[in-house]
């Protein structure tokens, strides 16, 4: 008698009854009741997942681990397509199966993995499956794309506003924070670390419903264009539909701008003001929004309570010389844990610092351990410092001669997109 497991990617989607985990249920349960020689050990269902990467697949992945354990001797699913639309997962999870001398059958393309010509079979269904999940993503990107250009909105509420099937409605509770934030900062000329305190004291919330404002928030509320009733989408873009991974929009795609697409919450007149003042302000505003590279280690240590970075203050000893240590940002602002007049919890347990050279001493027992050709990474770092040392001894560039092209790159970029949000300039004229 073999124990032998089903697997199903089941359906979210109430009107799909085909893929439903009730009727693949039945489905399983009476393919393996035809069979006298095996018995059910047990249904393995992930709902409405998708199949081209098994990573957030939590049933797969205990399947996997109970085949490890021997709990069962044959896995049974419906098709190549609902086992995985990645080939190289299809592969390596079947392989991997094979050897613990468990085989995969898929019942409708009749694929046995245990089989002489299994693999051959399972690769081509794979590849088929695989080719289809590409279709699909780049038919899902072409259709929201034209729904964008539509005016149709893709995203989540923010604050301010509320999307409802694709609309930006006003959200009266959050627009009279984004108000008193522009106010704030381009009428009353306040930085967003003051406005950020400012708020948290006052107790207003943020979108996800706590106090916890930061000059991060801040500054993306003041370079967010919703506000002045703009539509800028396509920020993001998942370039591999293998991976879903989200990254920026760099120039990659193109954006799908709108102007005075919705009811804006903010003046033209006001946000102006406030783009004026983040770009007269940017290098002490918006550098402090990136991690500064002052030090090897600037951005690159994680508070393990808290979760916030690690800042590097000059401490002085008492013979009057100087050293470096790490802190916790989040203890070095506010101390210990504690509740402010608003009732927000600031501070941070991980009240202590750390030398500079123990951190340092750290990472050269990591590198004496490391497990890697040493020569190579030596290489490549005398290389990078000879390129260095070489732009070091080059001639002066003239910083005034640049900063005035700069200016007036800029310039120029700006009148182009004032052209095309007017629409005097077609998309092609504007690239």
């Amino acid at each position: 008698m073999l124990n032998v497991a089903a697997y199903c990617r089941v359906s979210t989607d109430k009107d799909d009854q085909a893929n439903s985990f009730e009727s693949q249920k039945l489905y399983f349960e009476e393919y393996i009741k035809r069979n006298p020689e095996w018995e059910l050990y047990e249904i393995y269902a992930d709902e409405g997942l998708t199949g081209t990467s098994t990573k957030k697949r939590k049933a797969f992945n205990k399947m996997i681990a109970d085949a490890h354990l021997g709990k069962f001797d044959l896995i049974i699913t419906k098709e190549v397509s609902r086992f995985a639309r990645n080939t190289v997962d299809t592969l390596q999870y079947t392989r991997e199966l094979k050897s613990l001398n468990i085989g995969v059958y898929f019942a409708l393309d009749n694929i046995d993995t245990l089989a002489p010509d299994g693999e051959l079979r399972l690769t081509i269904m794979a590849s088929l499956a695989q080719e289809e999940s590409r279709k699909t993503s780049e038919r899902v990107k072409w259709g929201q794309k034209r729904q964008m250009e539509k005016g149709v909105v893709f995203g989540r509420d923010m604050l301010g506003y509320d999307v409802v099937n694709g609309v930006l409605h006003i959200n009266e509770d959050g627009a009279e924070i984004v108000r008193l934030i522009f106010h704030k900062f381009a009428i009353e000329k306040k930085g967003t670390y003051t406005i950020a305190r400012e708020l948290r004291e006052a107790g207003y919330k943020t979108i996800t419903g706590n106090a916890i404002w930061t000059n991060t928030v801040i500054l993306k509320v003041l370079r967010n264009e919703k506000y002045c009733g703009d539509l800028i989408q396509k920020k993001t873009f998942t370039p591999d539909f293998l991976t879903h991974q989200k990254k920026y929009n760099r120039g990659e795609e193109d954006f799908v701008v709108l102007r005075d697409h919705h009811e804006p919450i903010v003046s033209r007149e006001l946000w102006d003001m406030a783009q004026y003042e983040l770009d007269k302000r940017s290098p002490s505003e918006e550098i402090k929004l990136r991690h500064s590279n002052r030090y090897p280690l600037s951005g690159k240590i994680e508070c393990g309570c808290c979760g916030n970075r690690f800042v590097s203050r000059t401490k002085k000893r008492k013979d009057g010389s100087r050293y470096k240590a790490w802190r916790c940002y989040e203890a070095a602002q506010h101390g210990l844990p504690k509740v402010d007049a608003a009732g927000n919890q600031i501070g941070c347990n991980v009240n202590s610092q750390i030398r500079d050279e123990d951190f340092m001493l750290a990472i050269q027992k990591v590198i004496e351990n490391l497990k890697a050709n040493r020569k190579v990474i030596l290489d490549e770092v005398l290389e990078v410092l000879k390129i260095v040392f070489d732009a070091g001894e080059s001639k002066q560039l003239d910083e005034d001669a640049i900063k005035k092209r700069i200016e007036n790159l800029t310039s120029k970029s700006e009148r182009l997109l004032d052209l095309y949000l007017s629409e005097d300039l077609t998309k092609e004229q504007y690239r």
